[in-house]
């Protein structure tokens, strides 16, 4: 398929206005394909003659072309593009009749048939460029039109759209007309949804999901309503422009790619949002974030869209920290921030030092498919942190002021960086645009250090930076509490710029010295001697969450540079976990302690002892919760518990007994982890699969089974496993995930070692089939991430140099590759 430029764009952003879609989509036409009708009105610019230009579209078959009344040889399609030739100034129509396909990757219009009903639900996710898949158009974000929709569906399915849609009889279904929107933002959504409805500021609101989850929406709808209208009033308090559509849905929709779509007025969800087993309170927090999210994007995505892909952290690191910020704001869920600093500002440190770094904004994104690669860590968590830092240096007051003045200049329109800048600078006196040059176009995280000096009573603190950023942070000075030496006081929060002017006094000698406390800015810090020996016998004793996961995304980035021993942070991690009550402190800290540090940062041989230290935590977590007034701390030590079990007997008890003795009661998603660590420690069969299977036939229950055969210690069941994800295209991408996900373990190495060489070759060639969904899940759950030797480095460079994969699986592959050249180092430094 031919990818779109950005010079491509350009020139044709100068020829054509693009005013109208009429879309008509029949999903009666079979399992394979549906049909697509577009006719779309344009106007050619200028009055010196003809021009040519060339619409998108990816058919199964292009049955018929007529331009202005005129048929167009369908064979002239080029992969996804059809030639317009000779177009005369002025106004024409252009329309497009073509059979497309259904979708089993997540890209274009999916299609799923739940295996616990039968049923069958479609959704369209046409982000970044897979509009082509569904209908005809002039694909890029700058040519905004109006939309009108038409589909036909199924007896006793319903159709979701972007705005209200009604039921004309005999199938057919009518979408009220859109305000401009892009193309990428034209949503459908259609089976037999289950659907709780209700109104607020006059507006109507629904949630939807599939019926066999309609128990466990019902649970819930008070909450996500709640959570809803309460970020909708927050909004509309800070921005001066009202929602722009004439509806608001939710639908959580299966096997989706990603967290959730934006799309205005149907906002889509993957459905693993609709707990049907137990979940803690955070992640009920993270739910509310999503939600507060993909609102955001109403305004800053949606009314107002990025001119070209090279600014999409216009689209996501501003609703990034308007999520976090606002659900913390206008819900019970009040500490977002401590769960960004643990959980997502991580995934952007680790992005920032890799080969693939780029900057939050980059000038460099030449087409559509380098731009699909920037949906990672930079764009939204640092992003996000960039502006809270920004923020922290304007005010909140002069921020939102120009965000709404960002709003008026562009409403239903495009804008660039450019733009945004212009619109932050007319409210602050402040140089915006020299902030922007330091934090949007450079790479890379600095360091800042502290250094304390002078005599006991007249300290004075300096701290230094690697980079060339300037950061407004605080800075906590802690003394040990008298007469509890675990216990730290506050005794002063300083606000310092770096680079400093001059040393700041500080007067005697503070027990820890925290850098960035607060956490209002973006860098990696580290601690002077006397800090660190603090921290070791008290960060437990810190008594803000903030600050906690502040630490302890310091003692991580040690780790990860080779500074601090990896038993060093489990010892850390050992002493004072216990003591955590922030879930989202504790799930992070465990899930970097056994998913990097145990399964790859210490050796084979030492493994084992990790395992042991991190069960033992778990078991004192589980002890510490028995009187039930802390359920999802326990809940979170039990999965941790199941996920570093050496030895069988313990977990097997549980699942024989249905239950953790003094609880949970075992749920499905908990034995379907039970069931997944027995296959790997080769305690379980597939006969003991298939049962489970059959008591859960849902679709995360096909899921477990897939996850759980995978992990069975047997070349045969390994063999299954790695024909069913490389030698045939049948399986969806959550299916080859959950396979994935299975296949390759840490205590299966001598199993799986053939394995790893013929991993390189077939990804590439599956990737070039499948695309680039599936070449996401490939190169980042497929990746034979727990070999940790240079065999599996040189094949993996050896097929970066030779083998020319798509650019999706080549990004994943260079970062897994940089991730493992890390996880060499820190072996090899002797700090494990």
């Amino acid at each position: 398929m031919s990818v779109l430029t950005r010079d491509e764009a350009q020139t044709r952003a100068r020829l054509l206005d693009v005013h109208h879609y009429a879309i008509d989509l029949d999903l009666t036409r079979g399992d394979e394909t549906f049909d697509s009708r577009t006719a779309i009105r344009f106007t050619v610019r200028g009055d010196e003659g003809t021009a040519d230009t060339f619409v998108e579209v990816k058919p199964a078959q292009l049955r018929s072309v007529t331009l202005d009344g005129q048929p167009l040889d369908p064979t002239a399609l080029e992969e996804n593009r059809l030639a317009l030739k000779d177009l005369a100034p002025g106004e024409h129509e252009l329309r497009v009749e073509a059979a497309m396909r259904y979708s089993r990757t997540g890209e274009g219009m999916h299609r799923f048939t739940d295996p616990a009903d039968g049923e069958t639900y479609v959704y369209t996710q046409l982000f970044l460029d897979d509009v082509q898949r569904v209908y005809a158009a002039f694909d890029q974000p700058d040519l905004k039109a109006v939309f009108d929709l038409t589909v036909t569906a199924p007896e006793g399915w319903t159709v979701l759209a972007n705005g209200v849609t009604e039921d004309t009889g005999e199938g057919r279904w009518q979408a009220a007309t859109t305000p401009l929107i892009s193309t990428y933002l034209v949503a459908v959504a259609a089976g037999p949804w289950h659907s709780v409805r209700t109104e607020h500021r006059g507006l109507p609101f629904g949630i939807h999901c599939r019926r066999s989850l309609a128990p466990h929406l019902d649970t819930d709808a008070d909450e996500l309503f709640e959570v809803t209208r309460a970020c909708f009033d927050r909004y509309h308090e800070k921005f001066d422009e009202p929602y722009p559509f004439d509806s608001y849905d939710q639908a959580f929709v299966p096997e989706f790619n990603a967290g959730a779509m934006e799309n205005p007025g149907l906002v889509t969800f993957r459905d693993e949002f609709v707990f049907r087993s137990a979940v803690t309170d955070t992640q009920r927090q993270t739910r509310a974030m999503v939600i507060a999210h993909e609102m955001a994007h109403m305004w800053f995505g949606d009314l107002v869209t990025l001119r070209w892909w090279d600014d999409i952290w216009l689209n996501e690191s501003f609703a990034e920290y308007m999520g976090y910020q606002t659900t913390a704001e206008a819900t019970r869920f009040t500490d977002t921030w401590t769960d960004f600093g643990v959980t997502r500002k991580p995934w952007g440190y680790d992005a920032d030092q890799r080969p693939s770094t780029h900057p939050v904004a980059p000038e460099d994104v030449q087409d559509t498919a380098s731009a699909l690669l920037n949906f990672d860590g930079i764009s939204y968590a640092k992003g996000a942190s960039a502006l809270r830092q920004l923020v922290a240096w304007l005010g909140e007051k002069d921020f939102l002021a120009g965000i709404n003045i960002h709003f008026e200049r562009h409403r239903f329109a495009n804008a660039s960086l450019a733009d945004f800048i212009d619109s932050l600078a007319a409210a602050t006196d402040r140089d915006v645009h020299a902030w922007a040059d330091a934090w949007l176009r450079t790479t890379g995280v600095d360091t800042l250090v502290p250094s304390v000096t002078g005599d006991n009573g007249s300290r004075a603190l300096t701290v230094r930076r690697t980079g060339e950023r300037p950061h407004r942070i605080a800075v906590g000075l802690y003394d040990q509490s008298p007469g509890d030496e675990g216990r730290l006081t506050p005794r002063e929060r300083l606000d310092i710029d770096v680079p400093q002017a001059e040393p700041r006094p500080i007067g005697k000698l503070p027990a820890l010295v925290v850098l960035n406390d607060g956490d209002l800015s973006y860098a990696k810090i580290r601690f002077d001697a006397d800090s660190f020996r603090t921290l070791r016998e008290s960060l437990s004793g810190l008594p803000d969450p903030l600050t906690r996961a502040v630490v302890w995304n310091a003692l991580r980035d040690a780790v990860r540079d080779g500074e601090l021993p990896a038993a060093t942070y489990l010892d850390i991690a050992r002493a004072h976990l216990p003591h955590e009550t922030d879930l989202a402190l504790v799930d992070g800290v465990l899930a970097f302690a056994s998913g990097q540090v145990a399964d790859r940062y210490v050796t084979a041989e030492q493994r084992p002892a990790a395992l042991s230290t991190l069960a033992e935590l778990c078991r004192d977590l589980i002890r510490r919760t028995e009187d039930g007034d802390h359920p999802g701390l326990r809940l979170i030590a039990v999965r941790h518990r199941i996920a570093t079990a050496a030895h069988p007997d313990t977990i097997a008890a549980w699942l024989a007994d249905g239950t953790v003795p003094g609880g949970p009661e075992l749920d499905p998603e908990l034995r379907w982890r039970i069931l997944t660590r027995l296959a790997v420690l080769g305690a379980t069969d597939e006969a003991a699969v298939a049962a489970e299977l059959a008591d859960d036939p849902s679709a995360t229950g096909q899921e477990g089974a897939a996850r759980c055969r995978a992990a069975l210690p047997d070349a045969e069941a390994k063999a299954r496993a790695w024909e069913a994800m490389f030698a045939s295209d049948d399986l969806s991408n959550y299916l080859f995930t959950a396979t994935a996900q299975g296949f390759w373990q840490p205590e299966q190495a001598d199993l799986v070692r053939d394995y790893v060489p013929r991993y390189y070759p077939e990804a590439v060639a599956l990737a070039a089939r499948r695309g680039p969904a599936m070449a996401d899940a490939a190169g980042r759950w497929a990746f034979p991430a727990h070999a940790v030797d240079a065999d599996t480095l040189r094949l993996g460079r050896e097929c970066l140099a030779d083998a020319d994969p798509i650019p999706a699986l080549r990004r994943k592959l260079t970062d897994q590759l940089d991730d493992l050249a890390r996880a060499l180092r820190v072996r090899e430094t002797g700090t494990a």
